[in-house]
């Protein structure tokens, strides 16, 4: 007895969502880069660079001849694929306009946190086998955050699922959606998640991504020595992790515009556009929040993300104590 039609069509209709957001999200990510910049651009009174001008950045690079230390090992040359590929998949697994995904399964919270910290640990590895001052300055430092923003991180997860029964994301954007509601705990993880976000991004606050002052730099001081299409790819990868907190901090707490599996066509047209307008106010929200904020100093950074910290465990303790908070 052969396959009828629709059980041909539907998985495959499936796939190609599926694909669609893999693709999206490294297609959009140099454009959140660069509207961050214009938006900051104009906020200091100055035209800026366009927002396509990533883009232009990374097919220049692609183009151009890598130039490797004689110092480095083969480990230098394969880390930036390899951060470039664990940071995709990372992002990719994060719903963006619809759930229930064909690979919807492997989109776990714990999963994501593991792939986020594998690409570090390649990055930081990658800068330490140049040898240089300054890349071990940047790898100190980034490893100094990491100590706190991946605990912070996971008080985070720990809140999430213990509201919603589940860390899979799709089941946690359909319990928000259905059943969920303003939560003294949700706006802890919140402001954690906010926290952390600016934390693994390194931004203002904590570090200024448009310095090249070597003493003051966390993650570009860890790319001094890459050039060609491994800095492409480093860069691209930063990109992504925006994209990828952007997508994490809306499907859980603002899940409003996603729609479930079987969703007429229509309804995920709108779906999309719901969840490009929230990657937009991300956008110009940050913009706006780092031109009237600061960077603090390095020694001070601790203490943020201990309050980061300490909402994440405050958040788990309440679940625990009320049961409904």
């Amino acid at each position: 007895m052969g396959l009828t039609l629709p059980t041909v069509v539907e998985p495959l209709a499936q796939l190609l969502v599926q694909l669609g957001q893999v693709l999206l999200v490294a297609a959009i990510a140099p454009g959140v880069t660069g509207l961050i910049r214009r938006v900051k651009a104009r906020l200091q009174r100055r035209h800026g660079p366009p927002i396509l001008q990533p883009y232009r950045d990374l097919r220049r690079l692609l183009g151009k001849e890598v130039v490797v230390a004689d110092s480095t090992s083969w480990f230098f040359r394969a880390a930036p694929y390899g951060v470039f590929a664990a940071t995709w998949v990372a992002a990719a697994l994060v719903p963006t306009f619809k759930t229930g995904l064909m690979f919807s399964w492997s989109g776990d919270l714990i999963a994501i946190v593991a792939l986020l910290g594998l690409a570090r640990f390649l990055q930081a590895a990658a800068a330490m086998d140049t040898g240089t001052s300054f890349a071990g300055i940047g790898v100190s430092r980034e490893v100094m955050i990491a100590s706190l923003a991946e605990p912070a991180m996971i008080m985070v997860v720990f809140t999430v699922s213990l509201v919603a029964g589940a860390t899979q994301l799709s089941t946690v954007a359909h319990f928000m959606v259905t059943t969920g509601g303003l939560r003294v705990s949700l706006g802890m993880a919140l402001f954690a998640l906010i926290i952390v976000a600016l934390a693994e991004n390194t931004r203002i606050p904590l570090d200024n991504p448009a310095t090249h002052l070597e003493l003051t730099m966390v993650h570009e001081a860890m790319l001094l020595e890459y050039s060609g299409r491994h800095l492409a790819m480093m860069e691209l990868a930063a990109s992504l992790r925006m994209v990828l907190y952007i997508s994490l901090i809306a499907c859980i707490f603002l899940p409003f515009g996603l729609v479930a599996g079987g969703a007429p066509l229509i309804a995920q047209a709108a779906a999309l556009l719901a969840y490009l307008a929230k990657v937009l106010v991300a956008c110009v929200l940050l913009a706006t929040f780092e031109m009237t904020t600061a960077k603090m100093r390095v020694f001070r950074v601790p203490s943020l993300l201990g309050i980061a910290l300490m909402l994440g465990l405050l958040g788990t303790l309440l679940l625990f104590v009320s049961g409904g908070m």
